[in-house]
C-alpha cells in the first residue's frame, strides 16, 4: 500500500437504490475522529437514471473530478471489472470488486466484502462447526462469502443458487483456489436434503432486505443444531434470522460484515488504521443494534446439539 500523506479526501458509493446505506457515515465518522477532511458521495444509478451498464462511465467521471476511491455494491460488483486498470489477486479470483482506488490516475480493484465477512464470523460465530456449510446465492457477494468461509477452515460448501450455471461457476472457481473438493454446487430442489445435514446456512441473496420481504426458503427447514449467518444488513433483523432464532439457531446478523469491509476500505482509501470497534459502536447506533450488537452472535438457551429439532447491497 502507498504511503499517504494527504489529510482530504472524496470517496463515494456506486450502486442501485444505495440511499439508506451507511457507508458514509461510518466512513466519515472514523474520519472525524481522525482529524480528516473527508466527503463521501452516494452515486445512485436509479437516482441517475442510468443503466448498471454505465458503471464504466460514473468511474472515469469520478477519476475526473478527483476522487480518492470508490465503494461498488450491488448490481456493479462484477460489471466494473473490465473498466479498472488492475485487480488485486483476491478480487481477480472473486470476479467481483467492491471497492476501487484510484492510485496515480490509475483505478484498482479490491475486494472487502471477504476479509468483513471473515471478520464478522470469526468475531460473532467462533465455534460454530463448518464441516458442511450451504451457501444460498453465487452472485457478487456470494462470491466474497464463500471465499472467507472456505478461508475460515470449512470442509465443504455447497453453493445454491436459482441460476444453476451461475452456481457452477462459482463451484468450480473455488475448487481451483482452494483445491478439489472444496465446494460443489446444488440447485433450490436439493435445498431441503442439503440443510438437514449442514452445519449452517449463509445467506447472501437480496432476499430480506426492506426492498425484497421474505424467507428465501420455508422456515420449517430450520433447526436448532443449525447455525445461519446473513449478510443482508438492511434490515439488520431480516425474516430469515427472526425465524432461525425463534427455533434456537445461533445467528449472525449482516452488521458486522458491513463494518469490518467499511474499515478494509477505509484504510485502502487513507492508508491509516481505522478504529473497528469504534466504528462498530457506531453501526450499533445508526442501526439500531441494540438487541444484537453488529456482528455479534445471538444464542437461544436451547440444546442446540446436531441432531435436535438474484445480488444485494451486503456490506455495504
Amino acid at each position: 500500500m502507498a504511503v499517504v500523506v494527504q489529510d482530504s479526501y472524496l470517496v463515494g458509493l456506486i450502486g442501485s437504490g444505495i440511499g439508506p446505506s451507511l457507508s458514509p457515515a461510518l466512513h466519515e465518522r472514523e474520519a472525524q475522529r481522525q482529524g480528516l477532511r473527508y466527503a463521501y458521495r452516494l452515486l445512485d444509478i436509479d437516482v441517475l437514471g442510468v443503466r448498471p451498464e454505465a458503471v464504466g462511465d460514473l468511474l472515469s467521471a469520478a477519476r475526473e473530478r478527483g476522487f480518492d476511491g470508490l465503494n461498488i455494491t450491488h448490481p456493479c460488483k462484477q460489471l466494473v471489472l473490465p473498466h479498472l486498470d488492475a485487480l488485486t489477486p483476491q478480487a481477480e479470483a472473486l470476479g467481483a470488486v467492491n471497492t476501487v482506488v484510484v492510485e496515480d490516475g490509475r483505478t484498482v480493484g479490491h475486494n472487502t466484502d471477504v476479509t468483513g465477512f471473515a471478520a464478522s464470523f470469526a468475531r460473532g460465530l467462533p465455534d460454530v462447526p463448518l464441516e458442511r456449510v450451504v451457501q444460498l446465492g453465487a452472485g457478487g457477494a456470494g462470491a466474497a462469502v464463500a471465499h472467507a468461509v472456505l478461508t475460515l477452515g470449512a470442509g465443504l460448501v455447497t453453493v445454491v443458487d436459482a441460476l444453476s450455471d451461475r452456481a457452477a461457476g462459482l463451484a468450480a472457481s473455488l475448487n481451483r483456489h482452494f483445491g478439489p473438493g472444496r465446494a460443489e454446487a446444488a440447485g433450490p430442489d436439493r435445498l431441503a436434503a442439503l440443510l438437514a445435514r449442514a452445519d449452517g446456512v449463509v445467506h447472501a441473496t437480496p432476499t430480506g432486505m426492506a426492498a425484497h420481504p421474505g424467507l428465501p426458503f420455508a422456515a420449517e427447514l430450520l433447526r436448532p443444531g443449525l447455525w445461519v449467518a446473513d449478510v443482508v444488513y438492511r434490515p439488520l433483523e431480516t425474516e430469515l434470522l427472526r425465524a432461525a432464532r425463534a427455533v434456537g439457531c445461533a445467528v449472525l446478523d449482516g452488521g458486522g460484515m458491513a463494518v469490518f469491509q467499511a474499515a478494509d476500505a477505509f484504510r485502502l482509501f487513507t492508508g491509516r488504521e481505522p478504529d473497528s470497534a469504534a466504528m462498530l459502536a457506531d453501526f450499533a447506533g445508526m442501526a439500531g443494534g441494540a438487541q444484537n450488537p453488529a456482528g455479534h452472535a445471538v444464542r437461544q438457551p436451547h440444546d442446540s446439539r446436531p441432531g435436535h429439532h438474484p445480488g444485494p447491497h451486503q456490506g455495504i
